[in-house]
């Protein structure tokens, strides 16, 4: 019998404790399911939270992992039987619930997508939150009109995750990517992902106008902070601005003009939350038309549940390219 273990985090006299434990998800209650964990993956948000430096969970004790796919051993939902192969990103996992770094994880189950055609357990954690949100924000893009025609796309935080997501991606739908990148040994790796040109980030030159000569016709922006008020006053007529994350700063300092006079819009990507008739939507473009033909460039370094903890300390400390992916069975 497979021993039933979890990653939890608690807190003890102010000290944030991650350890492994042995640890069962409880049997679903209605509209909940119980899934037999078979992959994770790690994030950036992953590893604030394992090691304590940035407040993610919002009660103790809870298991780690914002990400989880499995096989469906008990349901308590029409929607899903016994058997069925799925997956979880987001959606309160390892902030208001127990999350996935586990080898049972119980969760509503409106918070389960079914694993699309084309996609294996694994493949759907080696995207993860990270590819997802990638997805969803290209998925914003295109609603509000983001064509090839209005220029390149320029993609911040361009090594990490989501970034590189958004390069494969954009590439393979035809959009001509530049990637920005504070890590000046990444230029194979980026190009090899589909960019067509790699900026290091102290070498990027905007001016301080509120509007500058028109660079890109869309942003993907992993930064936040100074680096995405100096986009937004280079995007193009028409252009969209995608902001992901805020590694680089939660302020934005900018004016109105970009957005009424050229017409810019700032587009929001909120992937825990995402309602889910868009995030199946985006899933099944994943496993498909929009599954990167360079995904193989993108390292996927496997670890197990005891490796965790030393994985996070790695993404904190910025030197890693790839994704982490977490074996939780056999």
């Amino acid at each position: 019998m497979t021993e039933e273990r979890a990653l939890r985090i608690d807190r003890r006299s102010e000290s944030t404790i991650a350890e492994i434990q042995n640890w069962s998800a409880p049997m679903p209650a209605r509209g909940e399911v119980r899934l037999r964990a078979r992959w994770s993956s790690l994030n950036y948000k992953d590893a604030l939270a394992v090691t304590g430096k940035g407040r993610i969970l919002r009660r103790f004790p809870l298991n780690a992992g914002v990400d989880v796919s499995g096989v469906i051993e008990q349901s308590e939902d029409p929607r899903f039987q016994v058997g069925d192969d799925v997956l979880v990103t987001g959606r309160g996992l390892s902030e208001t619930r127990d999350g996935g770094l586990a080898t049972t994880v119980t969760v509503p189950a409106d918070s389960v997508v079914h694993l699309p055609s084309g996609l294996s357990l694994r493949q759907a954690m080696e995207y993860g939150t990270a590819g997802f949100a990638a997805g969803l924000a290209i998925s914003r893009l295109l609603d509000n009109g983001q064509a090839p025609e209005l220029g390149a796309v320029a993609v911040t935080g361009a090594t990490g995750g989501v970034g590189s997501f958004a390069i494969a991606i954009l590439s393979r739908l035809g959009y001509t990517v530049h990637a920005i990148s504070r890590k000046f040994d990444a230029e194979d790796y980026l190009k090899a992902l589909g960019a067509t040109e790699v900026i290091a980030l102290d070498a990027l030159r905007v001016g301080t106008r509120p509007l500058e000569t028109e660079r890109y016709g869309g942003v993907v922006d992993n930064v936040g902070g100074d680096l995405l008020s100096r986009l937004i006053r280079v995007t193009a007529a028409e252009g969209n601005v995608a902001s992901i994350g805020m590694a680089g700063g939660v302020e934005l300092n900018t004016t109105v003009l970009p957005f009424i006079l050229r017409g810019v819009t700032l587009i929001g990507v909120r992937s825990a939350g995402c309602p889910m008739p868009r995030r199946r939507d985006v899933w099944t473009h994943l496993a498909g038309d929009w599954k990167p033909v360079t995904m193989d460039s993108i390292p996927m370094r496997e670890i197990t549940l005891d490796e965790v903890p030393g994985a996070c300390d790695e993404i904190l400390a910025g030197g890693h390219i790839g994704r982490f992916v977490v074996r939780l069975a056999d």
